[in-house]
């Protein structure tokens, strides 16, 4: 029997309700009791959605308030000690102070910079696989305790249940959820861990079972790595013991091929398998043949990450052999959770209607799945007006004189061998840079961007609706940067930036402005929390038309004597986070947005900009799962950042910035950026981040990254200096910067004040005690 489902959907909400909801009860403006009907009314909604969609089960357990990462150390009971919960508090206030932190504040707001008054830092951030999305990684230790410890997710079933509708619940497999999380504790394998973890999976499948769930759906991703043998071994014994509760088990894998698990993973004592058919389709018939014909295969055949239609004729060319030939049941999916791809782009008004017939959402992918099922299922004359529609749209995509452009790969194949190498070595571009900007021990700077203010957003969205004209809103945004490099200038930050008020996003902004882009109105995808990003739809060759920041980098090195930092972002974060095209290799799409980006560096410093930041924060995102696939992908992403980069002098100053990712395994490649400075997020780890970079003798200059810009908790200047203290064990005073971890766009101006004091004030003590020859008193 062919059947079709879901992996998850989207969580936010077709106009960002999630978002609003959030960010509204954060602010104190509405109290859980309202939140949790907000969280309650999209679970209808989308569950509706599937149901419409003439899915077999609507997927529970994909929800989240924040993460879903986080739902399962709190749903398991593994809460970190160091929060200090007593007992008294909520469950959802608990679950916040997880993502966001705490601070302990005076009642101005400010947190007092006293050190034992610091608060809590929240969990550590980092990125789901190599996707955008975000999640907070689990800390367990030797104390760790599991437990069943939340009545959330059965009460999602019992909703879903009590609607009518059939239920697969969507949970991280126990072996993911244990590789995903850290341990600070020297020699503890978190493996050991999985004995005391598995009875209260075991526990809640029963309880799911009885609770009226007909499937779990146990997402084990981590079968698509490159694992240690200790871990390959556990996966037998923990799917006996889990199949002793008797509800039927999905195992689910995506993002990757199996390689060497895929024996393993069709033998487990599972039901069923889903396997990602979009990035591993060459795996098909070995699965087919490893996999026992009474088990489910789960074919993820629409692609979960990208928002191309899909060509319906290939999807059936890969399928039909497998109806053909299984006698057990067929389920047709996405090829993982639908939760990276906006909810819908059917009615988007922003895009033309060429362009939006060549997209999908995920409720158009659900509408897709069904035309599968039904053309295996009743023979393809029983959709041929849909599969007619499908044709016609890949076809115009495939010919469209929009996409490409001879005068942009004729530039390409012109480069010459040197255009991504600097013209000097560092040492000699350092003393250089030295000479120009004469800047102290230990400088201080931030990441790019200040508050986006209300005024900022409301001036930028009238200029959009055609209410505020370009004279009025340009004088608005030289306001702003006003503002943002007089405060900068107040608290002695000593490379300035001009604070983006006129960017909507780093990614979009850019976008908006080459060609070969374009923009829905309502694509939103979570990033992580309340933070939502539009993606860019990148479907042609790329161009710059026109310069894109020079007039506002150079405005505001105008209104300051400090070497004013322009601001980029770099052509692999672009490429990542913007949905790309699949009809040339990614390699080449990066290159093209690297002569873009060029362009604009190039610029930028003959307009007097001495410091420029290309920001490549997905560099390490886009690295493969797969370590033999790594040398391909660091070779010409690496190179698409020098293309970028080296086109600049030597006394022009070169910094990068990357956040929330794990940058040991790939040191030597972040070295040959061969950027003057790179910042990185370092703060929420401890610093334990850059003890990596320091075993590398990394050779350039570096700023770890001192406070958290993603909780209202401010840093006090000890706090910042006993992070600093750390960075200086392991990486010269001379190399170190000191700056935040990330931009500063979702903040409010007083906590950004008062923790850039605290930073600032931190740098001058490290002076201090650097001409003292010790630490200061």
């Amino acid at each position: 029997m062919i059947k079709t489902h879901t992996l998850g959907y989207p969580r936010i909400g077709l106009q960002r309700e999630l978002k609003f909801a959030l960010e509204r009860h954060w602010r104190g403006e509405i109290d859980a009791a309202a939140l949790e009907e907000t969280g309650a009314a999209l679970h209808e909604r989308h569950w509706a959605e599937q149901a419409d969609a003439g899915l077999d089960f609507v997927t529970v357990g994909d929800f989240a308030f924040y993460d879903h990462v986080a739902n399962h150390i709190q749903l398991f009971g593994c809460e970190p000690a160091r929060f200090g919960f007593d007992g008294r508090e909520t469950a959802l206030a608990r679950y916040f102070t997880l993502a966001r932190g705490v601070a302990h504040e005076h009642a101005d707001g400010i947190c007092c910079g006293n050190a034992q008054h610091a608060g809590t830092a929240a969990l550590e951030m980092t990125k789901w696989f190599d996707t955008n999305y975000h999640y907070l990684v689990p800390e367990f230790d030797t104390a760790t305790r599991f437990a069943l410890a939340s009545e959330r997710l059965l009460g999602e079933v019992a909703q879903a249940r009590s609607l009518g509708h059939r239920v697969k619940v969507a949970l991280i497999g126990p072996l993911s959820f244990l590789w995903l999380g850290k341990t600070r504790d020297a020699g503890f394998d978190k493996l050991e861990l999985l004995d005391a973890l598995l009875p209260a999976y075991v526990q809640l499948l029963a309880q799911l079972k009885a609770a009226g769930a007909e499937w779990a759906q146990v997402d084990e991703p981590i079968l698509g790595l490159n694992l240690p043998g200790a871990w390959i071994l556990a996966f037998e014994r923990t799917y006996q013991t889990l199949n002793t509760a008797q509800l039927p088990l999905l195992l689910a894998t995506y993002f990757s091929p199996l390689e060497e698990n895929l024996s393993m993973a069709c033998k487990l004592p599972v039901a069923g398998l889903h396997v990602d058919a979009v990035r591993a389709g060459h795996e098909l018939q070995s699965i087919a043949d490893w996999l026992p014909a009474h088990k489910v295969l789960s074919v993820g055949i629409v692609d979960g990450r990208n928002i191309w239609r899909t060509d319906l004729d290939a999807a059936l060319a890969r399928l039909l052999p497998l109806a053909q030939r299984r006698g057990g049941d067929l389920w047709l999916a996405p090829s993982c959770s639908l939760l990276h791809v906006p909810l819908s782009l059917r009615e988007d008004g922003a895009m033309d209607l060429e362009l939006r017939g060549w997209l999908a959402g995920a409720r158009e992918k659900l509408d897709e799945l069904q035309v599968l099922r039904r053309a295996l299922a009743e023979g393809e004359g029983s959709v041929w007006l849909e599969l007619r529609e499908a044709r016609a749209a890949c076809e115009a995509r495939r010919t469209s004189t929009r996409v490409r452009r001879p005068e942009v790969a004729a530039r390409l194949a012109a480069l010459s061998p040197n255009a991504d190498r600097r013209a000097s070595p560092y040492p000699e571009r350092r003393a250089a840079q030295q000479e120009r900007f004469n800047l102290p021990l230990y400088p201080t700077t931030t990441i790019g961007s200040f508050p986006q203010t209300a005024a900022i957003r409301a001036a930028r969205a009238a200029h959009k609706r055609g209410e505020l004209a370009q004279p009025e809103y340009e004088a608005a945004m030289r306001r702003e940067i006003d503002h943002a490099v007089a405060e900068q200038e107040a608290l002695g930050i000593d490379v300035p930036v001009h604070g983006e008020a006129e960017r909507n996003d780093m990614v979009e902004y850019f976008g908006e402005q080459l060609d070969g882009f374009a923009f829905s109105a309502n694509g939103w995808v979570q990033s992580y929390g309340s933070r939502c990003v539009k993606p860019p739809v990148l479907f042609g060759d790329v161009a710059r038309p026109a310069p894109m920041t020079v007039a506002w980098s150079a405005y505001a090195q105008s209104r300051t004597a400090r070497p004013m930092k322009g601001m980029l972002t770099g052509p692999v974060t672009i490429l990542q986070w913007s949905f790309v095209r699949d009809d040339q290799p990614r390699s080449a799409t990066a290159l093209q947005i690297a002569l873009a980006i060029r362009d604009e560096a190039i610029d930028l410093e003959a307009a007097g900009i001495g410091i420029i930041q290309i920001d490549e924060p997905a560099l390490r995102e886009g690295l493969p799962l797969r370590r033999a696939a790594w040398d391909g992908y660091l070779d010409w992403a690496t190179r698409a950042f020098r293309i970028a980069a080296c086109g600049v002098q030597d006394r022009t100053q070169l910094h990068t910035h990357m956040c929330y990712a794990e940058f040991n395994d790939i040191l030597p490649q972040i070295a040959a950026l061969d950027a003057d400075v790179i910042t990185i997020e370092t703060s929420r780890s401890d610093m334990e981040l850059l003890r990596g970079f320091g075993s590398f003798a990394y050779p350039n200059a570096i700023g770890p990254g001192v406070y958290d810009i993603h909780s209202p908790r401010v840093p006090s200047a000890d706090d910042i200096l006993r992070l600093m203290r750390k960075a200086a064990e392991v990486i010269a005073p001379e190399q170190l910067w000191v700056n935040p971890d990330c931009g500063l766009k979702t903040r409010a101006w007083p906590e950004t004040r008062a923790a850039l004091a605290n930073m600032v004030q931190a740098a001058r003590l490290l002076r201090r005690e650097s001409a003292l020859g010790g630490q200061a008193a």
